[in-house]
């Protein structure tokens, strides 16, 4: 359980602040990297060992990452690709449950084409539409739980309408490369692991009005399929599993203000996945039920940017005793130039577990992250 809480810092918006072009190529990509790290101190973890090792050294840098960047130049017409690789520990990924067995994760990867002027068909590994994201992925994720930044497997159609209308349909095959891996880098381990279960067969619609002048309401929905990994023969992995959830949101942004809320309904049903229901990692009940509301706020002010993230998590779960859970998240972003400071702290007295309900936990820390793009 503990380790979806103490995951750290995915390092912000991704960006880079140059880009250059083979000097060869008449047609080619934009490529470009970056590095990021993390200072990290946890103060309280329930007397865990991060809390004990933590006020013994007073924290630690952590997490390095690598990453590279490759983006079409807009010299192929109507066609568009874009790829982010990971490398390092800061990659956030697990080895037990990704593609690649290491510290190193596609995190994106898809080809696209332009369907009309005001829309567009990605396949590949891309941003899954249901709601919004949130300054930072850690701590603002929050209790979120696997409905934040999601990065799925399939196909995306996307496309503008008059009136402020913009709208997604889109189908995933599976959250993640390969025939068993989950890990979707900032998912924090909330759809499963490679030898309990995995989301798979999902479908996803997405719909956003621009009503007035810096306000935008929308509503999302996904519904899919889950593969039992656990049991012991591939012949009896079994896709009788089925997930379902919907997103209302409202967002705002005028002058040097920001502001988003979501509430978030999702429902996990389990039944007929024996092999994992007979495992250590079985929920309460084969039913999973929970609801979240989540909020942030923000003020922007030259270089540096002020936010706070804060949510609220319960659970309809039969036999899930655990009271609500909230977490409050305030940072500060500062933009020195080719890269961002992070100043963050997150309290919390729980967070959603691997198969997506909640449970009771607290949890204290402070970060200071650190990129820079190049």
């Amino acid at each position: 359980m503990r380790s979806s809480i103490i995951k750290m810092p995915a390092m912000g918006l991704i960006a880079a602040s140059a880009a250059f072009v083979p000097m060869t190529a008449q047609a080619g990509a934009e490529l470009s990297a970056g590095v990021w790290w993390v200072y990290q101190n946890v103060t309280d973890a329930q007397g865990g060992d991060s809390e004990v090792l933590d006020n013994e050294t007073g924290g630690s840098f952590a997490d390095p990452s690598l990453i590279i960047y490759a983006d079409d130049d807009g010299s192929y017409g109507p066609w568009h690709f874009s790829a982010e690789t990971r490398f390092g520990t800061g990659s956030f990924t697990n080895t037990a449950s990704n593609n690649s067995g290491d510290n190193m994760t596609v995190h994106k990867a898809w080809i696209g084409y332009d369907v009309t002027d005001d829309s567009s068909l990605k396949i590949g590994k891309s941003q899954v539409p249901f709601g919004w994201k949130t300054v930072n992925f850690w701590p603002g994720d929050g209790v979120q739980g696997g409905y934040g930044d999601q990065m799925d497997v399939g196909l995306k159609y996307s496309a503008d309408a008059e009136g402020g209308i913009h709208y997604d349909v889109a189908y995933y095959h599976q959250d993640d490369w390969g025939e068993d891996s989950t890990d979707t880098v900032d998912d924090n381990n909330h759809w499963g692991s490679s030898d309990t279960y995995r989301k798979i067969k999902t479908g996803v619609v997405n719909l956003d009005w621009n009503f007035m002048e810096g306000h935008t309401v929308g509503i999302s929905g996904q519904y899919g399929r889950m593969q039992d990994l656990a049991a012991a023969s591939a012949a009896n992995r079994n896709d009788e599993g089925t997930h379902q959830a919907y997103d209302l949101h409202y967002m705002f942004e005028k002058g040097n203000w920001s502001a988003k809320y979501r509430f978030i309904h999702a429902e996990r049903d389990f039944s007929g996945m024996d092999a994992f229901l007979a495992s250590g990692d079985a929920p309460a009940d084969e039913e999973v039920e929970t609801q979240r509301h989540v909020a942030e706020l923000g003020y922007n002010h030259e270089n540096w940017f002020y936010y706070i993230d804060a949510g609220i998590a319960s659970t309809d779960t039969t036999g899930n005793d655990a009271d609500d859970v909230t977490y409050f998240a305030p940072g500060v972003r500062y933009q020195y130039g080719p890269g961002w400071i992070y100043f963050e702290y997150l309290q919390s007295d729980g967070d959603i577990n691997g198969a997506g309900d909640v449970y009771e936990f607290d949890f204290d820390a402070l970060y200071v992250a650190f990129d820079f793009y190049f």
